[in-house]
């Protein structure tokens, strides 16, 4: 029931955005009027960019989270009590913000960054709350990359003399590589799909951003404002297609890239 739900959603949308969509209305930015005209095209470089710069944020915190509770938080924690306290502190807050609503850190994006920090409805605003938003994610799903490597292979690699840190960045690594991968472009799609968070954050505006210090607009939140603020129905139907396009494309992403480099890490081909 619930698959030909999600079918019937989301061949009615296609339906009627389809029609709507064509070589000007991906190419023109919108009009910004009440009458919604105009196209897309400053949106879609938006998302671009906005994809772009929550990533590059988020991977590095949340990959470096993820190493440090698989590799190193057992030895630490083995020693010292008050750190077994915070590393048990960390997995919690980290499960508990997994399931925190967007728009929780929409506000706290906006208390902190947009009006404490006072870098506005910016791009850099949106991607440090898109990277809170994401880096549970990507801590989680990079953690279970990690356990899923066998044991052998660290064992194997300090035998031969290797450090640990080479062993990490050189056998343990590539090996999770396909989780991970998985992780950030489930991230990707979770920045693409967001409206609340990114309303209080990144503005709104439908001029093309020329720096990360300016206001922009999201395809997700053109649909939501073409929807609620204009007459131009038609034309939100034609950016949710696009949206719902992107989103399938992604997923065929994920099931490919996994499955190669599932292949390559396990010498099939």
């Amino acid at each position: 029931f619930n698959y030909a739900a999600v079918l019937w959603i989301i061949g009615y949308v296609l339906s009627q955005g389809l029609p709507v969509i064509n070589l000007e209305f991906l190419t023109t930015r919108p009009a910004g009027v009440v009458s919604g005209e105009g196209g897309m095209s400053t949106t879609i470089v938006t998302t671009l960019y906005l994809v772009i710069l929550t990533i590059v944020i988020a991977t590095p915190l949340g990959l470096g989270a993820a190493i440090y509770l698989v590799e190193y938080a057992g030895d630490a924690s083995r020693e010292s009590r008050f750190i077994a306290l915070l590393v048990k502190a960390a997995r919690t807050g980290v499960e508990i913000l997994a399931g925190v609503p967007s728009i929780i850190f929409g506000l706290f994006g906006f208390a902190l960054f947009v009006s404490y920090m006072k870098l506005g409805f910016s791009l850099l605003s949106a991607a440090l709350s898109g990277a809170a938003l994401v880096l549970p994610t990507i801590i989680r799903t990079s953690e279970e990359a990690l356990l899923t490597v066998p044991r052998s292979y660290r064992e194997g690699s300090l035998s031969l003399g290797a450090t640990k840190g080479y062993t990490i960045f050189n056998v343990v690594l590539p090996s999770a590589l396909p989780g991970i991968v998985t992780g950030i472009v489930l991230s990707v799609g979770r920045i693409i799909s967001e409206t609340a968070i990114f309303w209080v954050t990144l503005g709104g505006s439908y001029h093309l951003p020329k720096s990360i210090m300016n206001s922009g607009r999201t395809m997700a939140l053109h649909v939501f404002m073409l929807a609620s603020e204009t007459r131009a129905f038609d034309k939100a139907m034609g950016t949710a297609s696009i949206l719902i396009i992107t989103i399938i494309l992604l997923n065929l992403i994920i099931n490919f890239i996994s499955r190669r480099l599932t292949a390559r890490v396990t010498g099939k081909k």
